[in-house]
């Protein structure tokens, strides 16, 4: 990639944005690495759920970072957050679905999700990702490993009754920090991510209107997959509960 360009690389227009597509050779190498090695462990395994799983989550990483989507997040700050809700509510929770990883800390994989969604909305640590590629991949896997480490403990069936509770009133905090960044977002009085200027004007929007886009994209949908985990949660809670009484 361009060392004076964003990861992505240049913003696109529309009339260019369905060409743009990442063919970054490591990234793609990486990426049919772990298709290979995951497939075959699973079919090992004899795990056709763990496998449909692992196929979504595959799907979501290429939408995240080799589609349009990748260059789009240079172009738009809104689609930046559409670029985050990809990673912690598709991909995360379907590689936790397939590999699920053990021994997490819940506590310690919730706070870590909380400061990587803290910490992309800084202004001044946004602008150092977008200079620095390193520092781009690292605040991705921030928010991405934390985040199937915290879907892992979710996903698996703890003996304590009050574990789906506890779980569901982890996911609703989740939630609720992204509304609060995005009512940030849509309230902010003055445009917070200056390097979205050319992008956002090839779009036909001024930077404040995207970056309230973003606001209302992490304010509205991106709590609705949240909401209804935590629901399934307290549904599975109360069930046990029954269960228990009868």
């Amino acid at each position: 990639m361009n060392p004076a360009l964003p990861y992505c690389g240049p913003a696109p227009g529309p009339a260019t944005l369905l060409t743009s597509w990442n063919l970054d050779p490591l990234l793609l190498a990486a990426l049919v690495l772990a298709a290979i090695t995951g497939a075959v462990v699973l079919r090992k395994a004899a795990a056709p759920k763990r496998s449909r799983a692992f196929g979504l989550a595959m799907a979501a990483l290429v939408l995240a970072f080799v589609s349009p989507l990748c260059a789009l997040t240079v172009a738009l700050f809104s689609a930046r957050a559409v670029h985050h809700l990809v990673l912690i509510g598709f991909a995360a929770p379907a590689l936790a679905l397939a590999f699920p990883l053990r021994r997490v800390p819940l506590n310690a994989a919730w706070a870590a999700v909380s400061v990587a969604l803290l910490g992309w909305h800084i202004p001044a640590l946004y602008t150092a990702a977008w200079d620095s590629a390193a520092l781009y991949w690292l605040m991705q896997a921030a928010l991405l490993l934390p985040a199937w480490a915290f879907w892992s403990v979710v996903f698996t069936r703890s003996q304590s009754p009050l574990a789906p509770f506890v779980h569901a009133g982890l996911i609703a905090g989740l939630a609720g920090q992204m509304g609060f960044l995005g009512a940030i977002l849509t309230f902010a009085p003055r445009a917070l991510y200056a390097e979205h200027l050319t992008g956002t004007e090839a779009f036909g929007l001024t930077l404040l209107a995207d970056q309230q886009l973003a606001g209302l994209i992490m304010w509205v949908p991106g709590m609705l997959p949240f909401a209804l985990v935590a629901a399934l949660a307290l549904q599975a809670g109360w069930r046990r509960q029954q269960e228990g009484a009868a």
